[in-house]
């Protein structure tokens, strides 16, 4: 056998990782390969086409533009407002035709040069206002286009010339129309082309439909021929597409500057969606582990044999409970390490189990002896005491009639507490029986305070019910004993303490959906930490004349209706314990 290879774990882990790594490193290098170069020429599709689109509604918005400008300036309205060179005649008409139009700028300067108005839309009027100075201003102005920077992006003007008599023209003046091309611009775009646009004038990026705080400098990534640079913004990279505003006629620059439209589209969200990549790896990963899957049974076959011994008998052992049998496996060459170490071991854990089940039976017996034993000599040692004395009065010939009354009174009291302490034994070592039926909580509650105060009037018990307690479906009696029993407490714990003239114990219900929670809340001595976490054991007692079982009994009963019993305590200052009780699982079968 080769050393390190004797164990099931050994062999299966050799054969699946060697198959495994081979093809799973096989398919990620190719796969991913593939579609990373298909996604790039996908990406690099995508930009072009969506810069094509931009120069093309570039170039229509300027052939619309300029239409609109021609047919202006051949009105009759508007040269006859010209000709009279009047600012506040010609105002208002631009004005009227900006509106129109849509457009962001109108300036109309007559044949010298001289400006006769000047109107911007109104969101743009303080900003246009230094960017436009020179628009329209030149002396008989040809026909042309012109950018201009602007802060929050980059305007286009057209400049159209306005003049009468066909046969022989005469020059009025000039009509200049200018659009901005800013974020909102940007943003139409990026709706139509689905890729994010900027624009940019002189080295800076102007607008954009991307934080224009996140782009870098233009000139860090573009120069004057269009090419395609990865650009980061922010925590993501952008593949980005450089091209010179589309124009249609012909016009000065700005000192020589081109302004440019930059596409931009996310290179980490067309990655992070290469969704093939997964689906080929786990296509590949499934191929793999199915043939690594058949090689490691071949080479389990050789240890399954006492694996299935040791399977069987660990079957029979859960169905019999029969911790004596041992596993015995053949001595064979090949059996697996792994699976013989497994065997020893279950043998010891069996002897082990058994020995300390036997142990901890032996304990608990003894324990719980001890505690009954020493529960019942103290609960029946004092009423056996009372009784001695009770019958040595009577035995006396100077007894007086009263003296017998009260022998016997607490004679027959003893016996009663006597037969309470038996009752409470059995009522604990055997079986709760239920009697489930619709049941009136605040009733129940109302009877318990009754029987309690019965008993003694003084300490008072408050009640605080809620009016939408409402029916459970429950044992209305054993409810009403543990009440009894948790009000006898509570009043017991308050013995003694000042009584401000507010009930110094209080019980209260509360409606939770489904559910009702009962509080008996005093504000007596409280019960110490160390203590708090034991109060439901069986025979466990703080009080002088406690046995123990009361609490025991209450939470047997709370917890076979289906409901819980919590318990918080601070010394000094009270304690309170919830039932809740929801209908009993016993009432809804």
């Amino acid at each position: 056998m080769i050393p390190g290879l004797g164990s099931l774990r050994s062999r299966i882990f050799l054969a699946s990782t060697l198959l495994a790594s081979a093809s799973i490193g096989s398919a990620v290098y190719f796969v991913s390969a593939l579609l990373t170069q298909q996604a790039e020429a996908e990406l690099q599709r995508d930009l072009t086409e969506a810069a094509d689109l931009v120069d093309q509604q570039s170039a229509t918005l300027f052939e619309g533009v300029t239409r609109t400008a021609v047919l202006i300036a051949d009105l009759p309205k508007f040269k006859a407002a010209l000709e009279t060179r009047d600012p506040p005649t010609i105002e208002p008409i631009a004005r009227d035709y900006l509106e129109q139009v849509g457009a962001d700028l109108v300036v109309v300067s007559d044949r010298r040069g001289q400006r006769l108005a000047a109107v911007t839309a109104p969101a743009h009027r303080d900003d246009l206002t230094a960017a436009t100075l020179d628009v329209g201003t030149a002396p008989a102005q040809a026909p042309g286009e012109v950018f201009l920077p602007y802060p929050g992006g980059v305007l286009q003007v057209v400049t159209v010339q306005v003049t009468i008599d066909l046969d022989r023209p005469e020059l009025l003046g000039t009509l200049s129309m200018g659009y901005l091309l800013d974020a909102r611009r940007a943003a139409e775009l990026k709706g139509l082309t689905g890729a994010d646009v900027a624009f940019a004038f002189g080295g800076k990026v102007r607008a954009s439909s991307l934080p224009i705080d996140l782009l870098p400098a233009v000139t860090a990534w573009f120069g004057h021929e269009p090419h395609t640079a990865v650009v980061p913004v922010g925590n993501e990279h952008y593949s980005a597409l450089a091209r010179p505003l589309a124009r249609t006629g012909r016009g000065p620059d700005v000192q020589g500057v081109v302004p440019h439209a930059i596409v931009l589209r996310s290179r980490t969200e067309r990655m992070r969606t290469l969704g093939t990549i997964r689906a080929t790896l786990a296509g590949v990963a499934l191929a793999t582990v199915g043939l690594a899957a058949l090689i490691s049974y071949a080479l389990a076959r050789t240890v399954t044999r006492p694996l299935a011994t040791i399977t069987a008998h660990m079957r029979d052992v859960a169905a019999t409970g029969d911790l004596t049998r041992k596993v015995t496996l053949s001595d064979r060459s090949w059996n697996d390490e792994d699976a013989v170490l497994l065997a020893s071991t279950f043998n010891a854990l069996t002897e082990s189990v058994t020995t300390a089940q036997r142990d901890a039976a032996q304990r608990e017996r003894l324990s719980a002896l001890g505690r009954l034993s020493t529960v019942i000599a103290h609960e029946i040692r004092n009423p056996l005491m009372i009784i001695k004395g009770s019958l040595r009065l009577l035995a006396r010939s100077d007894a007086t009639p009263a003296d017998t009354r009260d022998a016997a009174g607490d004679i027959n009291g003893e016996v009663d507490r006597l037969n309470r302490v038996v009752n409470e034994v059995l009522d604990f070592a055997r079986p709760i029986r239920f009697d489930c039926v619709p049941t009136a909580i605040n009733d129940i509650c109302r009877s318990a305070c009754d029987a309690v105060v019965a008993a003694a009037a003084e300490p008072a018990v408050g009640l605080d019910l809620d009016p939408y307690g409402g029916e459970l479906t429950t044992d209305g009696e054993r409810v009403r004993t543990v009440l009894v029993n948790l009000l006898t407490n509570a009043r017991a714990a308050v013995e003694g303490r000042p009584d401000d003239g507010s009930p110094l114990v209080r019980l209260s219900t509360s409606r939770r959906g489904p559910a009702v929670a009962i509080t008996v809340r005093d504000r007596g001595v409280g019960i110490p930490a160390d203590d708090l976490g034991r109060v439901f054991d069986p025979y466990f007692t703080t009080r002088r004349t406690g046995s123990g079982l009361g609490l025991a009994i209450s939470k047997n009963v709370v917890e076979g209706l289906g409901g819980t019993i919590t318990v918080s305590s601070t010394v000094g200052a009270g304690t309170e314990i919830r039932v809740v009780l929801t209908d009993s699982p016993l009432g809804r079968a």
